[in-house]
């Protein structure tokens, strides 16, 4: 992911490509540094935006454990602080559909998807759909 440098913006199909992003992602396996809940994330925001904000980060680590190490070599507490530096924040009653929800998991804070009253997250376990009220932060979309 990079810095924000100038606010992102929708596509004007961003609803069926986000659709469509979400049913190929759940097909895929939870994977470190390939498919987990930050590249999940940001491949929504590439779908809805055209901009692929985890450019710098793809293929830089393979545990969840790296990934840390190399947001807080530049700079960043996690990956949810790097949201922060990209997106506005919202209380999470006013997220979107396609806006970021920050949502407690076992392993951590995860990045999620807003879908209506659901928060799509994928972990070890998978896809899964979580109470949009389990939402500690929101960060606008475009």
């Amino acid at each position: 992911m990079t810095e924000r440098t100038a606010p992102l913006t929708r596509l004007p199909d961003w609803k069926p490509r986000l659709t469509a992003w979400l049913g190929a992602t759940a097909r895929r396996p939870f994977a470190e540094g390939e498919n987990d809940c930050a590249l999940f994330f940001a491949g929504a925001v590439e779908a809805m935006t055209g901009t692929d904000i985890a450019a710098r980060w793809r293929g830089r680590y393979c545990t969840t454990k790296a990934g840390l190490r190399a947001l807080r070599r530049a700079g960043f507490a996690d990956h949810v602080a790097l949201a922060a530096t990209l997106f506005d924040e919202v209380p999470p009653a006013y997220a979107r559909i396609g806006d970021c929800a920050v949502v407690p998991t076992a392993e951590g804070p995860a990045l999620g998807i807003v879908q209506g009253e659901l928060i799509y997250v994928l972990g070890p376990a998978g896809l899964s759909r979580l109470p949009r009220a389990r939402a500690t932060r929101a960060f606008r979309v475009g």
